[in-house]
């Protein structure tokens, strides 16, 4: 599955922002969407991620971020409302068979989001 991902910015905080994320490639290697994002000298976590009717969300996420996909499935969103400096990141769009599993998936490249204070 190949994923290209676009809506990335800098954004003061109390902002929103919407990602993108375009995948193409197996139906079954792209059942469950999410995003993953990484600090500087963080681990990377897991903020929200889709399958079928199941939504996953990270907790310090829980009301600002909703993440949603097309009717084909082809293209998912992350809606980010109420940013914080703390939603700083690299934010990765990820692709695989599972919720559970995403993280062996397939990735894309990245996308900044930055929020100023």
């Amino acid at each position: 599955v190949q994923l290209v991902e676009s809506g990335g910015g800098l954004v003061q905080a109390g902002g929103s922002l919407r990602l993108s994320c375009t995948a193409s490639g197996s139906i079954f290697d792209r059942r469950a969407m999410g995003w993953y994002r990484q600090a500087p000298g963080k681990e990377r976590e897991l903020v929200a991620a889709i399958s079928g009717g199941s939504t996953y969300y990270a907790d310090s996420v829980k009301g600002r971020f909703t993440i949603s996909r097309d009717n084909g499935g082809y293209t998912h969103y992350l809606q980010m409302n109420m940013l914080i400096p703390e939603d700083t990141a690299m934010y990765y769009c990820a692709a695989g068979r599972a919720i559970m599993t995403l993280a062996s998936g397939s990735m894309g490249q990245g996308t900044q989001v930055t929020v100023s204070s």
